[in-house]
C-alpha cells in the first residue's frame, strides 16, 4: 500500500501547523484590492497622488506635481491589472493536459490594454502587492501571469466575504514558494501516481473487456486525495467519508481506502463482497463502498467511503447527512472539525445534475451544515460521448459552485504536486472557514466510458491527441528528472516493485473468501437482521407509563413565562391540555409529540425535517412555539431530558433533503430520523432516493435504514398533486422484507408504529401515509388508555362497531380515511351484517391475523376492497392475491371485490362536485347501496368467483 508518512511539505509537520504552511506569504499583511473599500481607495486620484507622493519622498524621489500625477495615473493602471488578474487570470491559466481547449487570453489581461505597451521597465507604485512598493511594471506582469495563469486558477474574487479573499490571496501570492515539496514529498507523489497507473494497467491486463471505469489520465488525483487525509489529520480531521460515483472508484477503494487488492481481484472474479449466507443481491464492484483506519503522522483517521448506484451525483446528500450524524456523535456540531465530507464528481454530472445545487444550498443551513465540503472534479473534459460545448453555457463545470461563494480551483491534472497543493490549500481554507470548497481538476479520459466503448465514434480528435499523449507519471518524472530529484530509470523500479505486489495479491485472490459482513457493527453493535418478517414484529412493547404521559402532557402544555404564544396557539394548547385532563379524544399530533417525547426521554435522538415540520404544513404540529414580540423559538421537547429533539424547516428541496436524512439514519440508529413532504406526492421529486437506496440499500449493500417518511395522503377534493402519495409505486418497490408502508387510522396506532420503529432490534425504513382531515376528524382520536397498559402497534383495526362475526355476511376491508367515510354511512343507514376492516400496515401484509379475522366470520359471503385511489393506483393491486391468499387459509373459496374509482390518468379530479359524486359512490358500491353511484366514475369489479355484479 501507500506509505504513511508522506512527507508532503518542508519542515517539521507540527511546526507547519503552528506557523502557518509552507506556502504562506512572509510578506502578510498585503496592501492594495483586498477588500472593496480598499481597492476602491486604490483607484481614487486623489488618494493614489497623496499615497504616490509620500511613497516618493520615503524612497528619496523628488516628483514635481506632473510626475506625481502621472505616476498617479500609472498606478492606477497597474492596481486595476492586478485586479483583474486576479479577478479573470484563471481564464489564461494552463489548464488543459492536452491543449484543445483554445483558452486565449482575454485582452484585459495584456500590457496594451492597460496601456504599457512597451514600457516593460517603467517602474509603477503598487503600495505593497506582492509585498512591492514600487515595481518594473514588466517584473509585475510576469509575475501576475505565474501566480494566477500557471497550473492552478484561483475563482474566489466573487467571495463577499473579505477575510476568506484576504486568505486565498496569501495562499496564491507567495511568489517563491507558492508550491513547493521536499525531494521524499515529491517521490512519494510520483510514487502514489504509479501505483494509480499501474493498477488501472494490472486490471486491464488480467481482465480484459470487463467494465472499471477506469482513472486512467486522472491519477493525480491519488497523491492529491492522501494529502486529504495527512493535511486533515493536522488541523482536527478524525473522519472522512467520502462519495463518489464510477469513474475512479476502483482505485479510490485500493490506493486511497486501502481496500485490499486481492478482495478486490476476488470480486473481479465474480466472487462476493460477502459471506454467502448473508443473502442481499449484491452489486457491481464500482458500486461498492467500504471503511477502513488509516494513520498519518501519528494520527489516525477513520474513512469510509458510501456505497452508490449509478445514479449520477445521488450519492452526494447522503454523505452530507451521514457526516452530519457523525458531527453529532462526535460532539462536533459546533465546531465542524473532526469529520469531513469529501464528494468526488464527474464534471458533466457536475453540471448537468440538479442534486448537487440542493446539496450546496444546504451548506450552512441550520440544521443541515457540516461545515464545508471538498468537492473534487475530476474534469475528463467530456461526458459520456457528450462535449462540453454542448453540455453547458458556462465556461467550467464548476461554475455551479458560485452560488454558494465557494472558491474554486482549477488545476492542470498533468501536475501532480499542482492538484496536491489545491487538496492541501482545500482542507486548510475548510478547516478555517467551515466553508465548501471546489477542486476542477482537468484530465482526460484515455479510454471510452467504459473500458468496452469507443470513444472515436464522437470525439476523433481528441482521442487522437490522447494517443499520443504520455502518461501523467511519464511527464512528472521527466520534471523531477530535471530537477535532479531522481535519476532516469526510478520510475521503472517503482512499477516493477508495485507490479511484483500486485501479482502476489492476484494469486490470493483465488483462495480468498470473505468471512465477515461489514454491516452490524460500530454504533449499529445490538442491532441484526430479522429472524422473520411476520415474527419480529410481535410482541414490541410499545406502552408507556401514566407517570410519563402525564410528565409529557405537562411539558406539551405549559407555555413559559417569558414566552407570548399566538392566541390560536394558546386555544390549540388549551385543547390539548382538556385531552389529558379527560384522558380522552386525543388528536394526531399529540399522539406523535408524545411518541417523540417518550423516545427523547429513554435517551434516543429524533429528527425531524420538511418543508413545514416545524408548524406542521396543515398547522397541526405546532412542534415549535415563536415568540409573537421578537421570533424567538421555543421548542417544548428540546427541554426533556436524556434524548435529543430536533425539528427543522428544511431547503425547498425534496431530492437532496431525503438523501441528506437517509444518510444521517444511515449513520445512526438511534435516532429517530423522519423526512415529512409538504404533501405525500411531492416526494416524487426524491424518487432515486426512494428507488435506488431507500427501498434497496439493504439488498444490495447490506446497510440496513430505519428512515421514516411521513407523506399526506387523503382524497379532500384538492386535486391531483393534493391528493395522493402515490401509495402504489412504494407498494411496487416490496418485497424480501424491504421496507415497511403504512396508512394509520387513529393517532395511538400512530404513536405506537413509531416508538415501534425504535424499540426493536432491526431497523427498516418505515413509509407513512399520513392524514391531512384526519388530523381534526372527530372519530379520528384515542384514549389516553391506548397508550398505556399493553396496547401496542395494531397491523389490522377492527371495526369501531361490534358486530358478531357470525353475523358478518361481508367484510370491506380498506386503510386510511375512507374508512371513516364506510363507517359513517354504514352506521347511518342502520346496516348490520358488513363488518369494516382497516389494514393499517399494507406490508409486510398481515396475512396472519387477516386469517384469523375471516375464520372467525362463519357466514361470511363477500370480501371488498374499497379505495379512494383509482384502481390503477392505489394498494388495490397489491393486496388483491393476497387477501384471496388469506381468506383461502381461512377456509373461503372468495376473491376480493374492488370499489372505488375507475382507472385513470390523473391521480384524482380538480372538480369538488365530481369529487363529492365520486367519493359517495365508491362508499355506496362498497356497501352494496341500491340506486348509488351510477353518474360517478367508480367501479364494482368482481371476479370470477361465482357471483354475479
Amino acid at each position: 500500500m501507500g506509505n504513511e508518512n508522506l512527507d508532503f511539505s518542508p519542515g517539521d509537520p507540527t511546526a507547519e501547523t503552528q506557523k502557518g504552511p509552507s506556502w504562506g506569504n512572509p510578506r502578510w499583511p498585503l496592501v492594495g484590492g483586498e477588500s472593496e473599500d480598499e481597492f476602491t481607495q486604490a483607484l481614487d486620484p486623489t488618494a493614489m497622488s497623496i499615497a504616490v507622493k509620500e511613497a516618493a519622498k520615503t524612497a528619496g524621489k523628488a516628483l514635481d506635481p506632473a510626475a506625481v500625477e502621472e505616476a498617479a495615473g500609472d498606478s492606477i493602471r497597474a492596481m486595476l491589472l492586478v485586479r483583474l488578474y486576479r479577478v479573470r487570470g484563471h481564464l489564461a491559466a494552463n489548464l488543459d493536459p492536452l491543449g484543445l481547449s483554445g483558452r486565449e487570453v482575454p485582452e484585459d489581461l495584456t500590457l496594451e490594454w492597460h496601456g504599457f505597451a512597451g514600457q516593460e521597465d517603467k517602474q509603477v507604485y503598487v503600495g505593497g502587492v506582492f509585498g512591492f512598493e514600487w515595481v518594473k511594471v514588466g517584473d509585475l506582469f510576469e509575475l501576475l501571469r505565474r501566480t494566477y495563469c500557471g497550473h492552478v486558477g484561483l475563482e474566489y474574487m466573487h467571495i463577499t466575504d473579505t477575510e476568506e479573499r484576504r486568505f486565498l490571496q496569501d495562499k496564491f501570492e507567495s511568489p517563491e514558494d507558492t508550491i513547493q515539496f521536499t525531494s521524499e514529498g515529491k517521490k512519494a507523489i510520483l510514487a502514489s501516481v504509479i501505483r494509480g497507473e499501474e493498477y488501472e494497467n494490472f486490471l486491464g491486463k488480467k481482465y480484459v473487456g470487463t467494465k472499471r471505469f477506469g482513472l486512467d489520465g486522472g491519477e493525480s488525483m491519488i497523491p492529491a486525495l492522501e494529502a486529504v487525509i495527512k493535511n486533515g489529520s493536522q488541523t482536527g480531521v478524525r473522519e472522512i467519508i467520502y462519495g463518489m460515483a464510477h469513474r475512479g472508484r476502483l482505485n479510490v477503494l485500493a490506493n486511497v481506502m486501502a481496500k485490499p487488492y486481492k478482495v478486490i481481484f476476488h470480486e473481479f472474479s465474480g466472487g462476493s463482497a460477502n459471506p454467502e449466507d448473508v443473502g442481499g443481491s449484491g452489486d457491481v464492484k464500482y458500486h461498492l463502498g467500504t471503511s477502513t483506519d488509516r494513520e498519518f503522522d501519528g494520527v489516525t483517521v477513520h474513512m469510509s467511503l458510501v456505497p452508490n448506484p449509478s445514479h449520477l451525483e445521488a450519492v452526494d446528500p447522503v454523505v452530507l447527512g451521514k457526516t452530519r450524524a457523525q458531527q453529532a456523535i462526535r460532539d462536533d456540531l459546533s465546531k465542524h472539525q473532526q469529520v469531513l465530507p469529501v464528494l468526488i464528481h464527474g464534471d458533466a454530472a457536475f453540471a448537468g445534475q440538479g442534486v448537487v445545487w440542493e446539496c450546496l444550498g444546504l451548506s450552512g443551513v441550520r440544521g443541515y451544515d457540516t461545515g464545508g465540503c471538498i468537492h473534487f472534479i475530476i474534469n475528463n473534459q467530456i461526458g459520456f460521448t457528450t462535449s462540453p460545448k454542448f453540455a453547458r453555457n458556462s465556461p467550467y463545470p464548476s461554475d455551479v459552485a458560485k452560488g454558494v461563494q465557494a472558491p474554486i480551483l482549477h488545476v492542470n491534472g498533468d501536475d501532480p504536486e499542482a492538484v496536491t497543493f489545491a487538496c492541501k490549500l482545500a482542507v486548510e481554507y475548510r478547516q478555517k472557514f467551515g466553508r465548501d470548497i471546489v477542486i476542477d481538476m482537468w484530465c482526460y479520459r484515455r479510454f471510452g466510458h467504459n473500458e468496452g466503448d469507443e470513444p472515436k465514434f464522437t470525439q476523433p480528435l481528441m482521442y487522437d491527441a490522447i494517443k499520443t499523449h504520455p502518461k501523467v507519471s511519464e511527464v512528472y518524472e521527466s520534471r523531477l528528472v530535471q530537477e535532479g530529484q531522481i535519476e532516469s530509470g526510478y520510475r521503472d523500479e517503482l512499477i516493477a516493485d508495485f507490479t511484483s505486489l500486485l501479482e502476489d495479491e492476484f494469486q490470493a485472490s483465488k483462495s480468498y473468501k470473505p468471512n465477515e459482513a461489514d454491516w452490524f457493527a460500530g454504533r449499529w453493535s445490538g442491532l441484526h437482521k430479522p429472524a422473520d418478517a411476520e415474527g419480529a414484529r410481535r410482541n414490541i412493547e410499545t406502552a408507556v407509563s401514566g407517570k410519563l404521559f402525564d410528565s409529557l402532557g405537562r411539558t406539551l402544555t405549559t407555555v413559559p413565562d417569558d414566552v407570548t404564544i399566538h392566541k390560536t396557539l394558546g386555544r390549540v394548547l388549551k385543547a390539548k391540555k382538556e385531552m389529558f385532563d379527560s384522558a380522552d379524544g386525543f388528536d394526531w399530533a399529540t399522539a406523535e409529540a408524545l411518541a417523540f417525547g417518550s423516545l427523547v426521554t429513554e435517551g434516543y435522538g429524533v429528527r425531524l425535517s420538511g418543508q413545514d415540520s416545524g408548524r406542521g404544513t396543515f398547522s397541526q404540529r405546532h412542534a415549535v412555539w415563536v415568540d409573537q414580540t421578537n421570533e424567538e423559538k421555543y421548542i417544548p421537547l428540546s427541554t426533556l431530558p436524556h434524548g435529543k429533539f430536533e425539528v427543522y424547516d428544511s431547503t425547498l428541496s425534496e431530492y437532496g433533503v431525503l438523501g441528506y436524512e437517509y444518510g444521517f439514519a444511515l449513520a445512526d440508529p438511534k435516532t429517530l430520523v423522519l423526512w415529512e413532504a409538504q404533501f405525500g406526492d411531492f416526494g416524487n421529486g426524491a424518487q432515486i432516493m426512494i428507488d435506488q437506496f431507500i427501498a434497496a440499500g439493504e439488498a444490495k449493500w447490506l446497510r440496513a435504514n430505519g428512515l421514516v417518511m411521513l407523506l399526506p395522503h387523503g382524497y379532500e377534493g384538492q386535486g391531483p398533486e393534493h391528493s395522493s402519495a402515490r401509495l402504489e409505486r412504494f407498494l411496487q418497490l416490496c418485497a424480501n422484507d424491504n421496507i415497511q408502508v403504512c396508512n394509520i387510522t387513529t393517532p395511538a396506532n400512530y404513536f405506537h408504529v413509531l416508538r415501534r420503529q425504535m424499540l426493536r432490534p432491526f431497523r427498516k425504513p418505515l413509509i407513512i401515509m399520513t392524514p391531512k382531515s384526519l388530523l381534526r376528524h372527530p372519530m379520528a382520536k384515542s384514549s389516553a388508555e391506548e397508550f398505556q397498559g399493553d396496547h401496542h402497534f395494531m397491523r389490522i383495526k377492527s371495526d369501531t362497531k361490534e358486530i358478531a362475526d357470525d353475523k358478518v355476511k361481508r367484510l370491506v376491508l380498506c386503510s386510511g380515511k375512507v374508512a371513516y367515510d364506510l363507517i359513517e354511512k354504514r352506521d347511518e343507514v342502520g346496516i348490520d351484517d358488513i363488518s369494516i376492516v382497516r389494514i393499517e400496515q399494507i406490508y409486510p401484509f398481515p396475512g396472519e391475523p387477516l386469517t384469523g379475522r375471516i375464520k372467525r366470520m362463519k357466514n361470511l359471503e363477500e370480501i371488498v376492497w374499497c379505495q379512494e385511489e383509482p384502481q390503477n393506483n392505489g394498494a388495490w393491486t397489491f393486496v388483491d392475491r393476497l387477501i384471496e391468499d388469506a381468506a383461502f387459509a381461512a377456509g373461503k373459496n372468495l376473491r376480493p371485490i374492488y370499489a372505488g374509482r375507475e382507472p385513470a390518468a390523473s391521480p384524482a379530479t380538480g372538480l369538488a362536485k365530481r369529487h363529492q359524486a365520486q367519493q359517495e359512490g365508491l362508499v355506496s358500491l362498497a356497501l352494496d347501496l341500491s340506486n348509488t353511484g351510477k353518474t360517478a366514475k367508480v367501479t364494482l369489479s368482481r371476479p370470477n368467483n361465482g357471483k354475479k355484479a
